[in-house]
This record gives C-alpha cells, sequence and structure tokens, in this order.
C-alpha cells in the first residue's frame, strides 16, 4: 500500500502526460527504426542535438519580428513553432551534408566528422541560448530535459486537450503514412543501397527525406521530453525491437508498443519509487521525479530486459540454448558410446562385463552434464537402470543407430572426396553426427551408392 499510495491521487494531468510522452516516443520509433538499420544511430543523436541551433534561431527571429512589428503577438505563437519546425528541418539535414562532406572532402572517419558537427553545432545553438537569453525569457533546462509535466496545462482553446498532445500526435501519423506510402523505398535503400539505386529509387533522397523526418519529429518531442532525453525514444525503442525479431514490419510494430510501455512505466516510476527510495539516502522531502528522465530509464531498462530474456538473442537464452545443446550431445554421446558396446559384445568375445561396466562407469560419471543428460535419457525412456547397469531401451537404441550411422557415413564421405588422416576423419565425424538430419543422410547414402562399411570397416547401421 505504501508503493501504491502516490497512484491514489492520479489525476486528469497525470493521464495526459503519460499519453503525450507515449504520441512523442511513438512518433519518434518510426523514424529510428530506419536510423538503426541504416546503422545510422548517432546520426539521430546529433541531430537532436543540433536541430536546437534550428529550434533556438527560429524562436528569437520570431520573437524579434513582433518587436519590430513584423508580426502581431497574436499570430506569433502559430508562427513561431512553424518556423521552429523548418529551423529544426533545415539543420538536421543541412548536420547530415555536412557531416557526410567533412567525411568526404576531409578524409575523416564517420564518426568523427559525425562528432566534430554534432558538438560544433550543439554548442553554437547553446551559446546562442546563453547570448540572449537575459532578452528573451527561455529557461535553459526546459531546452536540454522538457517539461512534460507543465505541457499539460497548455491547451487548445476551451478543449481540454494539451497542444504538445495534438502537435506529438499528428507528427505520428505523418511519419506513419510516410512509413507506409515509402515502404519499400525506405526499406530498399536501408538493406541494399546498390539494388535500390538500381530499381531506380534515389538513395539520396531517402537518406535526406529520412533525416528531415527525423528533424520534424525531434522538433514535436522537444517540448515533452527535451533535446538530450529525445535521443532514448529515438533509439531505445528500435533498439529493443531488434532484439525481438527479425522482421521489420514486427520491429516497428513492437517499437511502438515499447514506446507506450517506456511512457507508461517511466511516469508510474516517477511517482512510486521515489518515497520508496530517496529517504534512505536522507532525503525524505523527494516524493517524486522527472517524469521524461523516468521514461527515459523506463525505455533503457525494457532494452535491457530485453538483451537479457529476448526469445532468440538474448544472452540468458543463449546461454539456456548452449546449455541445452551441450545436454543433448552428452546424451547422444552416451547412447553412441552403449550401442558401439552392445557391438563389440555381440561380435567378439572381448565384451567383459566387467570391462563393460568400467567404460559405462566412466561415461556416466565423465561431469555433471553427462549425468544430467543420462539422467534425461532416463527419463525420457532411451536408457534402463542406473550407474554401471545402463542399458539402451528399444526406443534408445534407434535413436543411437540413427547417430552412429550419422558419423560412419560421414566419415566414408570424408575419406571418398578428401585426403586426410584416418584420426581426422574420426574427430570431424564426432562434431558433425550431432547435426545430420535424415535428409542429408540421404543425400549421404546416395553419394556413397549405399556403402555397407566405413573406411574402418565397421557396419553402418541401415536408415
Amino acid at each position: 500500500m505504501t508503493f501504491l499510495e502516490p497512484l491514489q491521487t492520479w489525476a486528469r494531468n497525470d493521464t495526459w502526460i503519460v499519453v503525450i510522452g507515449a504520441l512523442a516516443a511513438m512518433a519518434c520509433a518510426l523514424p529510428g527504426c530506419f536510423l538503426l538499420l541504416r546503422r545510422q544511430s548517432m546520426m539521430g543523436d546529433a541531430i537532436s542535438h543540433t536541430s536546437l541551433l534550428g529550434i533556438v534561431a527560429a524562436f528569437f527571429a520570431s520573437h524579434y519580428l513582433v518587436k519590430l512589428g513584423v508580426i502581431s503577438a497574436a499570430t506569433e505563437p502559430l508562427l513561431r513553432h512553424v518556423a521552429m519546425c523548418l529551423g529544426a528541418v533545415v539543420v538536421g539535414v543541412m548536420s547530415a551534408w555536412l557531416a557526410e562532406s567533412l567525411q568526404k572532402l576531409g578524409n575523416v572517419e564517420s564518426s568523427a566528422a559525425l562528432g566534430v558537427v554534432f558538438t560544433s553545432l550543439f554548442a553554437l545553438g547553446l551559446l546562442l541560448i546563453r547570448a540572449v537569453a537575459d532578452d528573451v525569457h527561455i529557461d535553459p533546462d526546459c531546452v536540454l530535459y522538457g517539461t512534460i509535466e507543465t505541457s499539460v496545462l497548455e491547451t487548445i482553446g476551451a478543449s481540454d486537450v494539451p497542444r504538445a498532445a495534438l502537435v506529438n500526435g499528428v507528427v505520428l501519423i505523418v511519419n506513419l503514412v510516410i512509413t507506409v506510402a515509402f515502404f519499400k523505398e525506405l526499406r530498399l535503400s536501408a538493406f541494399d543501397p546498390a539494388l535500390a539505386t538500381t530499381l531506380g529509387i534515389s538513395v539520396n533522397a531517402m537518406h535526406y527525406g529520412l533525416m528531415g523526418v527525423t528533424a520534424m519529429t525531434l522538433v514535436a518531442a522537444f517540448e515533452s521530453v527535451g533535446s538530450i532525453l529525445v535521443v532514448a525514444m529515438l533509439i531505445i525503442p528500435a533498439a529493443t525491437a531488434f532484439l525481438l525479431t527479425k522482421r521489420l514490419t514486427v520491429m516497428i510494430g513492437l517499437s511502438l508498443l515499447v514506446g507506450v510501455l517506456s511512457s507508461v512505466l517511466g511516469h508510474l516510476a516517477a511517482l512510486t519509487l521515489p518515497p520508496l527510495i530517496f529517504p534512505y539516502f536522507g532525503m525524505p522531502d523527494v516524493h517524486d521525479a522527472s517524469s521524461a528522465g523516468m521514461m527515459a530509464a523506463a525505455a533503457g531498462m525494457l532494452f535491457i530486459a530485453a538483451m537479457l530474456f529476448g526469445p532468440r538473442y538474448g544472452l540468458a537464452s543463449q546461454v539456456l540454448h548452449h546449455l541445452r545443446m551441450q545436454v543433448r550431445i552428452a546424451g547422444e554421446d552416451v547412447l553412441g558410446r552403449l550401442y558401439r558396446l552392445g557391438e563389440t559384445a555381440n561380435g567378439s568375445s572381448l565384451g567383459d562385463e566387467l570391462n563393460r561396466r568400467q567404460i559405462v562407469r566412466q561415461i556416466v560419471a565423465k561431469n555433471w552434464v553427462s549425468r544430467f543428460a543420462t539422467w534425461s535419457l532416463g527419463r525420457r525412456g532411451c536408457v534402463t537402470g542406473r550407474g554401471d547397469e545402463l542399458h539402451l531401451t528399444d526406443q534408445g537404441r534407434d535413436a543411437a543407430r540413427h547417430l552412429v550411422r550419422s558419423h560412419r557415413l560421414w566419415e566414408s564421405f570424408l575419406a571418398k572426396h578428401f585426403v586426410l588422416g584416418e584420426g581426422r576423419f574420426h574427430d570431424s565425424a564426432e562434431q558433425v553426427e550431432h547435426f545430420l538430419d535424415g535428409e542429408l543422410l540421404a543425400e549421404l547414402d546416395h553419394d556413397l551408392d549405399r556403402p555397407g562399411v566405413d573406411p574402418h570397416g565397421r557396419a553402418i547401421p541401415g536408415s
């Protein structure tokens, strides 16, 4: 109840904060997906900072036009937002052009060229703010960190809809329309620029168009999350979705979902976590945190979760897959050794029972993976008995026969087509035998004219 107590005061403004954050995140995620696929995520980071120069320049220009009497104060807000959008788009495209030109003409590495342009234009924007901040009321903290908590107070006319929600919603719709209309062109230019050029698609037009759309989107999200935190909305949802799927359409949908979840979880964390955490640091008066910052932190946590627990490429999934493969290979090795021991016992008088028990004991007790694999084989009904009394069942004998057949057919294939030492045949077959399916075995059998024995003279089990 202590954890949920701050949520009892949930109001209309909290809902609109989440809506604005979600709309901004989704609008940024759409161009962010294609920036990520084009390996230009840092270009989005650079534009989010260099656009500050265009935004500030447009803001001051509209202010001084009012001061000079060129436009009225009533029309200045509308003109200001249009000018800020255009200024950001111009500077964003100019940033991309400058970085590419610096890379080509100055023979500078791409990331270094981007770093020069990024830091220079961003510093120029901050310098412009500092130079005239006394003449025009503008808060540098708002420029950097956003004002999502207070953006809900500026509504449109007599309605209860915040202007930030409308602006971000319109940009989201525009980005969706552009993505659907130019999906083929954007996809081809991202994955295969050479093929796109061959098909008559202008890769440069797609590149600078994407930079312009990115800059326009950043302006819409600028008031909500600020120039710094907008990078999280631009890159993290797309990067998170990229870890979860390799299909572009699914990736776009997942990035939108991650953006919404980041907004919801971020604002909830901003309300609930500070009262629980900060008293332990001697700051009991801290009752909430920046919603925009917590949204970025929530996006980062979702990315970490995808990186660790993604169903296919997550670190935990890869470790689990590796362990499963180890157990499977160890189990198949046990089946293969038991099958070969049975061949020895049936084919000659050397199959001494005591010797067999000793070999079985060594197989099972080799390591914990072998012990677990043997236990798993017993659960699946492939072996019976325990310890050195281990024997194959009919099901286990069929699986072992397939494994031994794979081993000996592969040895025969290598002996026919490659000049290798005899020991090299066995070492290679020990590894490959675990990954040959029935179709490939049939092809090997056909290529070798259905051999009856392997290069060592041992019988190859039938299919």
